[in-house]
């Protein structure tokens, strides 16, 4: 019988930490996530000894007692309880403690202190390339090969943020995708019929949005160009651009990638139009991203790129805002390819010193793979499911808004930002230099953007 154990989440909000857009919270934290490569653990892979345990499946007629360790907490925490509930339902030979509210940095201690649990969930894939490449999460190749799993249910983009230079330590449990949301009443009262598809119609578009107070500040906000402002993330604005974050060689291509410059262009062409002070006292005054009070919520911004978790809190605190979603816009070169997003989400692995990992991938494998599962937790949860079969249940709850979030998903544009050895650190690195860029602190930006290359090379910020 599953044993729940949710505890004190110090204050902080239950999506706060969770997969980016979510993305600012990872992005603030990137030189914080460098504490887990610092653990130096040496690699340990299933069949050696780095889960101190049987890597075989467990006969059906043995007792297995294990635990799973998530951030999930409060009514979250049910909904995953529920999921490990239905596969104890299925597996009555299994035990499974499930405790909330357990972030990467408890995770990383346990590891370390050797009271590890037999399964872990991480809501941020930028610990991925570190935790498969230190052997803090177990290689499931061994596993995955025992029991023939088909990892051509899960999407190229979402393959890439789950393994790290051919190690795969971990498998998607739902996703994060992000979109463009609009408001309708605003759009009809500024005579706009259509979301933009393109990043000049996304800058005109926001222009015709915005409205003014008499003393000039902003009152509503058609689009704010502000770089880490909600889910305004490099990793989430630069597939509108289709910037590439290493070359073919693996080194990082941020000055050599022409999109990122115009990505920057762009952006500061808007900042401009409104005036960076204007932009600042408008979002010193914005509500928290996952509060009642956020500001695409309360009609104080007009378009916003977020994650399909945005829908739920929508229908949570302003149930009646009148709203549709799109794929973010794409360059004026790319519109032949408008339809694709950035995607990241929650992941699932094995944790270095696990008991029992052979019953653990039992788990892992439920939750990762199970088309009933991912469709209740999808639809409690309101993230993507992650495997081919669970996008076309008949089961999962759709609305015309979150249908936007499916289709980027199953699309052919859909990207993710490469894991590395350095966790987040290479993402701080260029959010750094927008703010600096934004603010206007960059007098040459082609070296600006080398030096941000530079930097990345200098501390092995991508491939290793």
């Amino acid at each position: 019988m599953i044993r729940t154990l949710n505890l004190p989440s110090r204050g902080v909000p239950a999506r706060a930490g969770r997969t980016t857009g979510r993305v600012r919270a990872r992005v603030t934290s990137a030189v914080g996530t460098l504490a887990v490569s610092a653990l130096a653990l040496s690699a340990c892979t299933a069949g050696t000894d780095g889960g101190g345990g049987s890597t075989a499946a467990p006969a059906d007629d043995e007792e297995v007692s294990i635990s799973i360790w998530s951030g999930f907490s409060d009514r979250e925490l049910g909904i995953i309880d529920e999921a490990v509930a239905r596969f104890e339902a299925d597996h009555p030979n299994y035990t499974v403690t499930s405790q909330g509210s357990q972030d990467d940095d408890k995770l990383a201690q346990a590891i370390r202190g050797g009271n590890a649990p037999d399964v872990a969930v991480s809501f941020s894939t930028d610990y991925v390339g570190q935790n498969c490449s230190s052997g803090a999460w177990q290689d499931l190749g061994p596993f995955i090969e025992r029991d023939g799993v088909d990892l051509e249910q899960i999407p190229a983009a979402v393959r890439g943020y789950t393994e790290f230079e051919g190690t795969r330590c971990a498998l998607p449990m739902l996703a994060d995708v992000y979109g463009l949301y609009y408001n309708l009443d605003q759009f009809a009262a500024a005579g706009v019929t259509e979301p933009p598809r393109t990043t000049s119609e996304l800058l005109e578009t926001a222009k015709k949005l915005t409205q003014f107070n008499e003393d000039g500040s902003i009152k509503v906000a058609g689009f704010v160009p502000l770089m880490n402002f909600y889910a305004n993330t490099p990793q989430v604005v630069g597939p509108m651009f289709g910037a590439h974050w290493t070359d073919d060689s693996g080194r990082s291509s941020i000055s050599t990638d022409p999109a990122w410059a115009a990505l920057a262009t762009w952006q500061k062409e808007l900042v401009d139009w409104y005036g960076y002070d204007k932009l600042q006292k408008f979002v010193a005054g914005s509500g928290q991203q996952y509060s009642a009070d956020q500001d695409f919520q309360t009609g104080r911004i007009a378009m916003a790129l977020d994650g399909e978790y945005r829908t739920a809190f929508i229908d949570d605190a302003a149930p009646d805002l009148a709203y549709a979603t799109a794929p973010v816009p794409v360059s004026d070169d790319r519109v032949d390819e408008y339809g694709g997003g950035y995607a990241t989400g929650t992941v699932i692995g094995i944790p270095q010193g696990a008991e029992n990992p052979g019953a653990a991938f039992e788990l892992v494998k439920y939750l990762a793979f199970d088309t009933g599962s991912l469709v209740a937790m999808s639809n409690g949860l309101k993230n993507v499911p992650t495997t081919l079969d669970s996008l076309e249940s008949p089961e999962l709850e759709v609305t015309p808004q979150f249908q936007t979030f499916l289709d980027v998903f199953a699309s052919d544009g859909l990207s993710n930002n490469p894991p590395s050895a350095n966790g987040g650190a290479y993402l701080k690195t260029v959010s750094d230099f927008f703010d600096k860029w934004q603010a206007g602190g960059v007098s040459d930006l082609d070296a600006a953007l080398a030096q941000v290359d530079t930097d990345i090379e200098n501390a092995k910020g991508i491939g290793g």
